[in-house]
């Protein structure tokens, strides 16, 4: 597979506290260098990078794609399970569009709001019901 179409889809940033390293401008220096026609994040229950990634790939001529590595409940997303463990699963989320953008702040505001439990989470009745884009 030649170099230029590889595209990351699932990448943690610094963003994904105790889980990722990677600082957007050596994110877009690396994929600039491999000529990656875009990139992904997909940081860990949030979009707290969302803008500078934004801003940092077009800047380098990279087409930026914004996702996140979801924690969905097993049941409702106000459920508190007994362990972290039964908690949530991850599930990987990326925004084909502005409308994808929207649903995911949606998406990860409710999780924060109401369905923090070790983690923000949503359920599948919220993903059905933002899932456009």
């Amino acid at each position: 597979m030649p170099r230029d179409s590889f595209v990351h889809l699932h990448l943690h940033t610094e963003y994904s506290l105790l889980d990722g390293a990677v600082r957007m401008r050596e994110l877009m220096k690396k994929a600039a260098e491999f000529k990656m026609p875009a990139v992904a994040i997909t940081d860990h229950g949030n979009l707290f990078g969302a803008i500078e990634f934004y801003q940092e790939a077009t800047k380098a001529g990279i087409k930026p794609i914004i996702g996140c590595e979801a924690y969905v409940a097993p049941g409702s997303h106000k459920d508190r399970p007994g362990s972290r463990r039964d908690a949530a699963y991850h599930f990987t989320l990326l925004a084909q569009d502005e409308t994808g953008y929207r649903n995911l702040v949606k998406l990860l505001t409710t999780a924060h709001l109401d369905g923090f439990h070790y983690a923000p989470r949503i359920d599948k009745e919220l993903l059905a019901a933002h899932s456009k884009g």
